[in-house]
């Protein structure tokens, strides 16, 4: 018996590859589904079924086209309605591949479809709980993404969730290794820690909502508090996990045209595409094509784009450093942005090579600020929480999370430096409201860390929480 955890940093997010005996299960599958086939073929043998342990939300699965290119079958949980072939096993179903079991467990509370998996070996021993998003390592999942669907409050839902853990996953053996869909980063939970997977018996002694003695209303109390708002791709992705999508290969084909700077000039102001600007931070800042959102491959590219990008239809164009152009497409199609129409070949040198048009964003280092600026030009674009941890003595915080809807306040003729953690997000931020007007933006390089190390600012470390009232 073989068990392999396939782990997608850029997405926290585990995938798994079980064989037996000649035969493979598949576990919550990426979109691309090569690296499935080229493993089982490899093994010298065929994927029965695909395991989905609820629709998700945070990442397009590849299930149908896993399915379409081997013939195994889908299997949901109890009371999933997928719009396609798929088994919707009943709460204790067993499924045989090669000489092992794989049990489904039927455990609601992150959504009612949530389904766990027991896999008892070839001595019929229960050895592996693929736990989806019901237990993470050090954390549950949220239970506030299904409210709609489920006609539920997410109070209902967490109290739903923890009859789950109580009566389906607790009373299992100490000594199963639990193998969850996420891991740290993932928008999914708000505790998770940075291993990917562990023992059962650890996470009961150590998971704050796995606690004996908890009760119902403290666990719902604390599952739910802290909650910040799911990004706004979320119900888009489960829309297209539940009702199909296309083919990979289709997505792949479409957005792997190179573009002359000529052409890509042309089908832009034809289309009205977005330009996408992969390239890291201060690459970007350098020279771009003007109008480009900067959203680097190198940090957590995939989410970023699903938070920021309103429309999951919206037609972009690439600009990427030259070879990395099929990773961006198929990191886009990750999170159903599946309708990248080409990119600018041979990247921005090429479009500066033609003499066409560029822009750039000026960039200062920290200690070049504190002789002018006063916190009122300061910008503070991390996390409310990053924010409220510590931050610049009168600063103002815009969360780029809320970027959409937060930037009205800020005036297109008053000079702002804009700073994040550490350049990532700042830069995001800039790019997107420079596309809208707003060109007296100036980027603090190396962020709030930078900040703390001139020791220049006067800092708040600490918010009472009754302020937050």
């Amino acid at each position: 018996m073989t068990i392999e955890q396939i782990y997608t940093g850029c997405l926290a997010q585990g995938a798994y590859y079980i064989e037996s005996n000649g035969e493979a299960a598949i576990i919550d599958p990426l979109r691309e589904v090569d690296a499935y086939l080229q493993r089982a073929t490899h093994d010298k043998a065929k994927i029965k079924y695909v395991f989905e342990t609820h629709f998700h939300a945070d990442f397009v699965s590849g299930h149908i086209d896993l399915a379409q290119k081997t013939g195994a079958a889908i299997v949901y949980g109890p009371t999933a309605r997928p719009g396609f072939d798929a088994v919707v096993a009943t709460d204790g179903q067993k499924f045989s591949v090669g000489n092992i079991t794989i049990e489904a467990l039927h455990t609601p509370g992150h959504t009612m479809e949530s389904t766990c998996y027991l896999l008892t070996d070839e001595n019929g021993k229960a050895t592996a709980l693929f736990s989806g998003d019901t237990l993470f390592i050090g954390d549950v999942g949220r239970p506030d993404l299904a409210q709609k669907a489920a006609h539920m409050t997410q109070e209902e839902l967490a109290a739903t969730l923890f009859d789950s853990l109580r009566n389906k996953i607790m009373p299992l053996a100490d000594d199963i290794t639990v193998y969850p869909a996420h891991g740290a980063g993932s928008a999914c939970g708000k505790n998770m820690s940075k291993e990917t997977t562990d023992t059962l018996g650890h996470q009961k002694a150590t998971n704050y909502a796995l606690r004996a003695n908890m009760t119902r209303d403290e666990f719902v109390k604390e599952v739910t508090t802290g909650l910040m708002p799911p990004p706004a791709y979320f119900p888009l992705n489960v829309a297209m996990n539940r009702d199909g999508y296309e083919s990979i290969d289709v997505v792949l084909a479409r957005g792997s045209h190179a573009l002359t700077p000529d052409a890509f000039e042309a089908v832009a102001t034809a289309t009205g595409a977005l330009i996408l600007d992969t390239r890291d931070p201060q690459i970007f800042a350098a020279g771009f094509v003007p109008n480009s959102i900067n959203i680097g491959i190198n940090g957590n590219f995939a989410p970023w784009v699903g938070a920021l990008i309103p429309d999951i239809r919206q037609e972009i164009l690439l600009v990427a450093e030259p070879g990395t152009e099929q990773e961006a497409v198929t990191r886009l199609s990750r999170v159903g942005y599946d309708h990248c129409i080409g990119y600018l070949d041979n990247g921005f040198a090429a479009w500066a090579q033609a003499g066409k048009e560029t822009d750039h964003i000026t960039s200062v280092a920290a200690t070049d600020i504190t002789a002018t600026a006063e916190a009122n030009t300061i910008i503070d674009v991390r996390k409310k929480n990053e924010y409220l941890s510590e931050h610049i003595q009168g600063v103002e915080n815009y969360p780029l999370d809320d970027i959409n809807n937060g930037f009205a306040a800020l005036s297109k003729d008053t000079p702002y430096y804009v700073h994040c953690a550490g350049g990532y997000r700042s830069m995001i931020f800039i790019s997107i409201l420079r596309a809208r007007g707003y060109n007296n933006l100036i980027d603090i390089k190396g962020g709030f860390k930078a900040i703390k190390d001139t020791n220049r600012f006067q800092l708040t470390d600490y918010v009472c929480p009754t302020t937050l009232l």
